[in-house]
């Protein structure tokens, strides 16, 4: 069983209320945005890391972090990319993926809203944690947590704070 948190769209933010729940997990994953590597290093000196890079990050996330990321986890498969639309809406690039891989969890983030959705055509959950800094349009800084193990999730959680709320930067 692995304790999982979830977060995109950083945008160079990270502060005490993420690494409290980064503490708490067995493992993190970053939908992309990260922003400056500071974020990363962060989180990487307390927790395993997979992620992916996003629209904004520079050349460094670039040569750290993949476009794509495709892992197992406790016996589900999940891929990961930074932009790539939800059920319905896919990019024609994710749709050929996700129909080529099948995945149990599809994972994006760049569209700063929250969205835990399965899709039936495909056959998977896609989720986006929302955004956790606190660069954009967002009103609410965003998360999610959750439980895998042996190929099913579980105590699924939206961990969520003001925006406006004083982040303390590392």
């Amino acid at each position: 069983m692995k304790k999982i948190l979830l977060l995109s769209d950083t945008h160079s933010c990270v502060d005490e209320h993420i690494l409290k729940y980064v503490r708490e997990a067995d493992e993190v994953w970053h939908a992309g945005d990260i922003g400056d590597l500071s974020v990363t290093d962060a989180i990487k000196a307390l927790k395993p890391l997979k992620g992916v890079y996003g629209n904004i990050d520079d050349k460094e996330a670039r040569l750290e972090f993949p476009e794509e990321n495709i892992f197992d986890c406790e016996g589900m498969k999940v891929y990961m990319i930074h932009i790539g639309g939800y059920p319905g809406k896919y990019r024609s690039n994710v749709k050929a993926t996700i129909m080529r891989e099948k995945p149990d969890i599809y994972i994006c983030g760049h569209s700063h809203i929250l969205k835990v959705q399965y899709d039936q055509m495909y056959q998977v959950l896609h989720m986006n944690p929302g955004a956790a800094g606190i660069s954009g349009f967002h009103q609410v800084r965003t998360m999610l947590r959750f439980e895998i193990d042996k190929g099913k999730i579980s105590n699924l959680e939206i961990v969520e704070w003001p925006k406006n709320k004083k982040a303390e930067l590392l």
